[in-house]
Protein backbone atom coordinates (compact mmCIF):
# COMPACT_ATOMS: atom_id res chain seq x y z
CA UNK A 1 0.00 0.00 0.00
CA UNK A 2 2.78 2.34 0.85
CA UNK A 3 4.49 1.54 -2.54
CA UNK A 4 1.32 1.89 -4.80
CA UNK A 5 0.81 5.68 -2.53
CA UNK A 6 4.90 6.41 -3.19
CA UNK A 7 4.34 5.85 -7.06
CA UNK A 8 1.15 7.79 -6.96
CA UNK A 9 3.25 10.85 -6.07
CA UNK A 10 6.29 10.40 -8.12
CA UNK A 11 4.26 11.82 -11.25
CA UNK A 12 2.90 14.85 -9.45
CA UNK A 13 6.41 15.35 -8.06
CA UNK A 14 8.18 15.26 -11.37
CA UNK A 15 5.34 17.53 -12.45
CA UNK A 16 6.50 20.22 -9.76
CA UNK A 17 9.90 19.86 -10.60
CA UNK A 18 9.71 20.84 -14.44
CA UNK A 19 6.78 23.61 -14.25
CA UNK A 20 7.64 27.30 -14.57
CA UNK A 21 5.85 27.84 -11.21
CA UNK A 22 8.54 25.74 -9.23
CA UNK A 23 11.72 27.57 -11.43
CA UNK A 24 10.16 31.14 -10.06
CA UNK A 25 10.00 30.32 -6.61
CA UNK A 26 13.18 29.03 -7.18
CA UNK A 27 14.80 31.96 -8.63
CA UNK A 28 16.71 34.41 -6.30
CA UNK A 29 14.50 36.93 -7.50
CA UNK A 30 11.17 36.04 -7.40
CA UNK A 31 9.24 37.73 -3.90
CA UNK A 32 5.96 35.56 -3.35
CA UNK A 33 2.87 36.42 -4.33
CA UNK A 34 2.33 39.51 -2.01
CA UNK A 35 5.85 41.29 -2.30
CA UNK A 36 7.72 42.61 -5.25
CA UNK A 37 10.16 41.30 -7.18
CA UNK A 38 13.60 42.19 -6.57
CA UNK A 39 16.18 42.72 -9.42
CA UNK A 40 18.16 39.58 -10.28
CA UNK A 41 18.48 39.39 -13.72
CA UNK A 42 19.90 41.34 -16.89
CA UNK A 43 17.69 43.70 -17.70
CA UNK A 44 15.56 44.22 -14.15
CA UNK A 45 15.77 47.73 -13.51
CA UNK A 46 16.39 49.05 -9.82
CA UNK A 47 16.56 52.36 -8.02
CA UNK A 48 19.48 54.00 -6.73
CA UNK A 49 19.10 56.91 -3.75
CA UNK A 50 21.97 58.82 -4.22
CA UNK A 51 23.11 60.33 -1.28
CA UNK A 52 26.90 61.48 -1.88
CA UNK A 53 29.09 64.32 0.15
CA UNK A 54 32.92 64.89 0.38
CA UNK A 55 35.09 67.60 1.22
CA UNK A 56 38.95 68.36 0.89
CA UNK A 57 41.45 70.72 2.16
CA UNK A 58 44.89 71.57 1.95
CA UNK A 59 47.00 74.43 3.51
CA UNK A 60 50.87 75.10 3.45
CA UNK A 61 52.61 77.71 4.53
CA UNK A 62 56.85 78.83 4.26
CA UNK A 63 58.76 81.74 5.03
CA UNK A 64 61.94 82.78 4.15
CA UNK A 65 64.21 86.17 5.73
CA UNK A 66 67.61 86.83 5.29
CA UNK A 67 69.50 90.55 6.44
CA UNK A 68 72.66 91.12 5.54
CA UNK A 69 74.70 94.12 6.71
CA UNK A 70 78.12 95.65 5.93
CA UNK A 71 79.32 98.53 8.04
CA UNK A 72 82.68 100.85 7.67
CA UNK A 73 84.08 103.68 8.65
CA UNK A 74 87.76 105.66 7.64
CA UNK A 75 88.81 108.61 10.27
CA UNK A 76 92.03 110.54 9.55
CA UNK A 77 92.39 114.15 10.61
CA UNK A 78 89.82 116.05 9.29
CA UNK A 79 88.70 113.33 7.12
CA UNK A 80 85.68 111.31 9.23
CA UNK A 81 83.84 109.27 6.78
CA UNK A 82 81.62 106.46 7.57
CA UNK A 83 79.40 104.26 5.29
CA UNK A 84 77.02 101.28 5.62
CA UNK A 85 75.14 99.10 3.19
CA UNK A 86 72.34 96.80 4.13
CA UNK A 87 70.56 94.43 1.72
CA UNK A 88 67.32 92.50 3.75
CA UNK A 89 65.39 89.84 1.70
CA UNK A 90 62.38 88.43 2.61
CA UNK A 91 59.56 86.24 1.48
CA UNK A 92 56.38 84.81 2.65
CA UNK A 93 54.32 82.07 1.00
CA UNK A 94 51.10 80.86 1.96
CA UNK A 95 48.63 78.49 -0.19
CA UNK A 96 45.21 77.14 0.63
CA UNK A 97 42.91 75.18 -1.06
CA UNK A 98 39.40 72.95 -0.47
CA UNK A 99 36.81 71.78 -1.86
CA UNK A 100 33.71 69.97 -0.94
CA UNK A 101 30.69 69.02 -2.86
CA UNK A 102 27.39 67.31 -2.48
CA UNK A 103 25.09 65.14 -4.73
CA UNK A 104 21.29 63.92 -3.39
CA UNK A 105 18.80 62.44 -6.42
CA UNK A 106 17.94 59.35 -7.73
CA UNK A 107 18.05 57.35 -10.67
CA UNK A 108 16.34 54.05 -12.03
CA UNK A 109 19.13 51.96 -13.13
CA UNK A 110 19.28 49.10 -15.42
CA UNK A 111 20.76 45.32 -14.55
CA UNK A 112 23.73 45.25 -17.15
CA UNK A 113 25.46 42.14 -16.20
CA UNK A 114 25.47 39.38 -13.31
CA UNK A 115 28.58 38.16 -11.83
CA UNK A 116 29.55 34.35 -11.11
CA UNK A 117 29.19 35.32 -7.24
CA UNK A 118 25.32 36.75 -7.92
CA UNK A 119 26.42 40.60 -7.70
CA UNK A 120 25.15 42.77 -10.41
CA UNK A 121 26.89 45.44 -12.80
CA UNK A 122 24.06 48.57 -12.50
CA UNK A 123 23.85 51.44 -15.20
CA UNK A 124 21.84 53.77 -16.19
CA UNK A 125 22.03 57.91 -17.39
CA UNK A 126 19.37 59.97 -16.74
CA UNK A 127 18.69 64.15 -18.59
CA UNK A 128 16.69 66.69 -17.00
CA UNK A 129 16.58 69.68 -18.62
CA UNK A 130 14.70 73.07 -17.13
CA UNK A 131 14.88 76.25 -18.90
CA UNK A 132 17.10 75.34 -21.85
CA UNK A 133 19.66 73.99 -19.16
CA UNK A 134 20.33 70.58 -19.12
CA UNK A 135 21.56 68.37 -16.54
CA UNK A 136 22.58 64.54 -17.16
CA UNK A 137 23.42 62.31 -13.89
CA UNK A 138 25.32 58.98 -15.17
CA UNK A 139 25.78 55.58 -13.00
CA UNK A 140 27.51 52.87 -13.00
CA UNK A 141 28.49 50.53 -10.09
CA UNK A 142 28.61 47.07 -9.00
CA UNK A 143 25.40 46.11 -6.01
CA UNK A 144 25.33 42.82 -4.54
CA UNK A 145 22.04 41.52 -4.10
CA UNK A 146 21.66 41.42 -0.34
CA UNK A 147 22.17 45.55 -0.66
CA UNK A 148 18.71 45.63 -2.01
CA UNK A 149 16.17 46.63 -0.20
CA UNK A 150 12.65 44.96 -0.09
CA UNK A 151 11.23 47.97 -2.28
CA UNK A 152 13.74 47.31 -4.99
CA UNK A 153 15.92 50.52 -3.66
CA UNK A 154 19.87 50.78 -2.82
CA UNK A 155 21.48 53.26 -1.35
CA UNK A 156 24.67 54.62 -3.78
CA UNK A 157 26.80 54.15 -1.02
CA UNK A 158 26.36 50.60 -0.83
CA UNK A 159 27.60 50.38 -4.20
CA UNK A 160 31.31 48.81 -5.20
CA UNK A 161 33.68 50.27 -8.22
CA UNK A 162 31.01 53.34 -8.13
CA UNK A 163 31.03 55.91 -10.57
CA UNK A 164 28.71 59.10 -10.53
CA UNK A 165 28.70 62.22 -13.01
CA UNK A 166 26.86 64.77 -12.61
CA UNK A 167 27.22 67.34 -15.54
CA UNK A 168 24.90 70.55 -17.07
CA UNK A 169 25.26 72.34 -20.30
CA UNK A 170 23.29 75.39 -20.92
CA UNK A 171 23.42 79.10 -20.42
CA UNK A 172 24.03 79.05 -16.63
CA UNK A 173 26.80 76.49 -17.08
CA UNK A 174 28.43 78.66 -19.34
CA UNK A 175 27.81 81.78 -17.35
CA UNK A 176 29.41 80.13 -14.43
CA UNK A 177 32.52 78.95 -16.00
CA UNK A 178 35.64 81.65 -17.02
CA UNK A 179 35.90 82.72 -20.39
CA UNK A 180 38.18 82.05 -23.18
CA UNK A 181 40.31 85.50 -22.11
CA UNK A 182 40.62 84.61 -18.37
CA UNK A 183 41.58 80.76 -19.20
CA UNK A 184 44.19 82.40 -21.45
CA UNK A 185 45.65 84.51 -18.51
CA UNK A 186 45.69 81.96 -16.07
CA UNK A 187 47.20 79.18 -18.45
CA UNK A 188 50.26 82.26 -18.51
CA UNK A 189 50.11 82.89 -14.97
CA UNK A 190 49.00 85.87 -15.48
CA UNK A 191 45.86 86.14 -13.51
Amino acid sequence: MIRRAALCFLPLAAFLAASPATAQVMDPGFAGLAGDRSAARVGDALTVLIMEASSASQSARSGSQKDTRLGGSASGGDFDESGALRLEGRYDGRGEASRSGRLMGQITVTVHEVLNNGDMVVVGEQTIAIDGERNRIRLQGRVRRADVSANNTVLSSRLADVEIAYAGHGALSRSASPGFLNRALAWLGLS
